[in-house]
């Protein structure tokens, strides 16, 4: 590695990390601000609990969140500096192409784009599960709870012969209510159960049927089996009865995948939201190398306006980057989108930005 690209280097990952130095202090002490009464109301809640598993978290995925805009941040500042400096001149004196000078700055966005992965896939949902239970067990009133203690009128495919229904099922007492088992063998019904109560078992991870009837279709003569109780298995449990919004950020990726897999396979319609927040762990870090080719290109031309002018056509650029990256989730939430497109458009508008700007920078 040259000097140049070592000079670059440093300067693009001291200048990044200074950025988010910055940005996530002021989002912390917001949030400070807007939560310390609930905090205080807070019944046996301590400082230590508040920091360990609040803040350390809230640290973890609101630098995630804001890596991007740091970056681009922190690119557009250092890079105008150099410009203004006459050090980027002085460097395409030396014979050094623009190609050539982008080269440190695509290095350090594949190590920011790495660790971004690393970290959407694996750790931010655990840290997600952790806010989540915080914010659940001391800052939400109970009107405003997320995590609901029942569900009514649902239904599950568990493969594609059995289909299962629950009237009502509530999830602390693990308590069902007009519940009804179908067995197909093609179009044919073979048998199906009904039952006024089912109860989950923890233990043995099995259900009780109480009162139930079984009957077996038989082809000219139908057959039915009667009774009080009966233990059997099913393969479901009740968290699979429940599909929430936030239970998506919660799930490591490849749990996420596979529950959407099988989510399907059981006949859940609408699965968008789960499947947007699986891409987007994806296509937010790659936009480091989308937003570090803009903000070099924006930035390595010598300008009247300076760092400001360039400062400020940056801000502008990465707020409208802002602004398609949360219509595009919306949009892909919807039943009748296109989730993976949706939310990889942000990323092909502006790389398609980027192209044309290295184009003109490369000229």
């Amino acid at each position: 590695m040259k000097i140049l690209d070592r000079y670059i280097l440093r300067k693009y990952f001291t200048s990044f990390i200074f950025t988010l130095l910055i940005l996530i202090p002021i989002a912390m002490a917001i949030d400070v601000a807007e939560k310390v009464g609930k905090f205080l109301k807070a019944e046996d809640l301590t400082v230590q609990e508040i920091i360990n598993d609040y803040y350390v978290n809230f640290i973890i995925n609101y630098g995630n969140t804001f890596m991007p805009l740091a970056l681009f941040i922190s690119v557009i500042m250092f890079t105008s500096k150099l410009s203004n400096n006459s050090e980027i001149i002085a460097i395409h004196s030396s014979g050094v192409s623009f190609k050539r000078f982008l080269q440190p700055y695509l290095i350090g966005a594949t190590i920011i784009t790495v660790i971004s992965l690393y970290t959407n896939h694996f750790i931010v949902p655990d840290s997600n599960k952790t806010l989540e239970k915080f914010e659940e067990d001391y800052l939400r009133s109970i009107y405003k709870k997320k995590t609901k203690s029942s569900v009514s009128k649902v239904s599950l495919q568990l493969s594609q012969d059995d289909y299962v229904y629950f009237g009502y099922f509530n999830f602390k007492s693990k308590n069902g209510y007009n519940f009804s088992y179908e067995h197909f063998d093609g179009n044919k019904l073979v048998y199906k159960i009904i039952s006024q109560n089912i109860r989950w078992n923890d233990q043995d991870s099995t259900y009780r049927l109480s009162t139930y009837r079984k009957r077996f279709v038989g082809e000219h003569k139908d057959s039915l089996d009667n009774g009080s109780f009966m233990d059997t298995v099913f393969n479901f449990t009740p968290k699979d009865l429940l599909y929430v919004d936030y239970l998506a950020r919660e799930m490591p990726s490849q749990s996420l995948s596979r529950h959407i897999k099988q989510s399907e396979n059981r006949g859940v319609k609408n699965l968008n939201n789960y499947k947007v927040e699986l891409y987007k762990r994806t296509s937010l870090p790659i936009s480091s190398f989308v937003l570090t080719l803009i903000a070099v290109t924006l930035a390595s031309k010598k300008r009247r306006g300076g760092i400001g002018f360039n400062l400020a056509a940056g801000i502008s650029l990465m707020f409208l980057y802002v602004f398609f990256m949360k219509v595009s989730e919306v949009l892909g939430s919807t039943a009748e989108s296109i989730p993976l497109l949706m939310v990889w458009i942000p990323n092909i508008i502006f790389g398609i930005i980027a192209a044309i700007l290295y184009f003109n920078a490369n000229k």
